[in-house]
């Protein structure tokens, strides 16, 4: 069915840091606060709808990517007559490649775009009074969720907190000295029993020093790997891996095109596949390539590590799209996550419940967060 057509009035993105008591950490660096940037975007009907941008790094990197959203993209939408979500994702994905190009910065641009596509199609749902799960052809609206982000250091007391908010499942970042790693995976393990233990190295180690380690994991009876090696390696690489490695692996969330995800799942190299809507194609791309996930018989799990929009809108995906896959939750303390993820914050025996409410099914209070606007 054709969606009823809309214009675009405006597009405008906010931008917010939460500042952290304790740092999260990965192999290549710590993050100490946390960002999100927030889209909102209205049609001439007065109706709006919501995304978020991917802006984890650099430090700077939020507001870089509200200035894209607003000073850029925006005017470059703002009038255009909508027929279909993807008709904006293709609008302004096309129109800003050479500047994309010319600039080196395709990544923001993706992001920034990624944003605002997750925006339009929560608007396009909210006028079709449809929630987003229902209008993506999904027929459960219960999902299955982890936690993620534990630390290296104080990993138990991480992974004990998570199970007491309803968790049954956690990854554990590793990529540090190798002895802590296998002492942080032995003690989860032990914690969780023979619930579902993954591990992410954050792309920390080279291909000889992953065909090292990733055997000796094996005992801890992983569910997946999480890039061991460099997302941008060659393909010939991850292939040498996924015969060596001796554990399932996992990867996606840095693959950034319609080919690489062709590449990740034509092959038994990847166990499980997680493209991240707000880091690269919204939900326009990924819906698609979520599909294909299922369809080739792999695992898809949406990344997500930002704030409570984009967290819903990956919800809304898995559960539209189907699957045994699991949703990433972040572990760490996080309003600009709690206050905006709405049913998601709410996890039961580890899975979470989606509302049928219109769109995503969340009115975003951004008066309650004021205190953490940046200019």
């Amino acid at each position: 069915m054709t969606s009823p057509n809309f214009t675009v009035r405006s597009v405008q993105a906010f931008c917010y840091r939460y500042p952290l008591s304790t740092p999260v950490v990965t192999s290549f660096g710590r993050m100490l606060n946390r960002p999100a940037v927030f889209v909102r975007v209205e049609d001439a009907d007065g109706n709006a709808g919501w995304g978020e941008v991917w802006s984890n790094f650099p430090s700077t990197g939020a507001e870089h990517r509200t200035r894209l959203v607003n000073e850029v993209l925006a005017p470059a939408v703002a009038g255009f007559a909508v027929g279909e979500p993807s008709q904006v994702f293709e609008k302004l994905t096309q129109g800003t490649s050479v500047l994309a190009l010319q600039c080196g910065e395709p990544g923001p641009f993706a992001q920034a775009i990624a944003g605002i596509d997750i925006a339009i199609w929560d608007l396009h749902a909210r006028r079709r009074k449809t929630a987003l799960w229902k209008l993506l052809g999904g027929v459960r609206q219960t999902i299955k969720v982890y936690a993620s982000g534990i630390n290296p250091t104080g990993s138990r007391q991480m992974a004990e907190a998570a199970l007491a908010r309803g968790h049954r499942a956690l990854k554990l970042k590793i990529g540090f000295e190798a002895a802590a790693d296998r002492a942080n995976l032995a003690s989860l393990r032990d914690l969780i029993g023979n619930g579902m233990l993954a591990a992410d190295a954050n792309q920390g180690w080279s291909i000889d020093r992953a065909l090292e380690i990733a055997p000796g994991l094996a005992e801890f009876n992983l569910a997946w790997l999480e890039e061991p090696i460099r997302a941008d390696r060659p393909w010939q690489e991850w292939q040498a891996l996924g015969k060596g490695a001796g554990v399932p692996l996992a990867a996606g969330e840095n693959i950034a095109s319609r080919d690489g995800f062709k590449q990740a799942i034509s092959d038994d190299t990847l166990c499980v596949v997680q493209p991240d809507i707000a880091k690269w194609g919204g939900l326009t791309e990924s819906s698609a390539i979520a599909r294909n996930i299922v369809k080739s018989g792999k695992t898809f799990c949406p990344h997500y590590l930002g704030g409570g929009i984009g967290l819903l809108a990956s919800a809304h995906l898995l559960a539209g799209v189907g699957g045994d896959g699991l949703l990433e939750v972040d572990s760490n303390d996080n309003p600009l996550r709690d206050r905006f993820c709405g049913p998601v914050v709410d996890v039961r025996d580890g899975a979470v419940t989606l509302s049928d409410d219109p769109g995503l099914g969340v009115e975003p209070d951004l008066a309650s967060i004021e205190q953490y606007r940046t200019a």
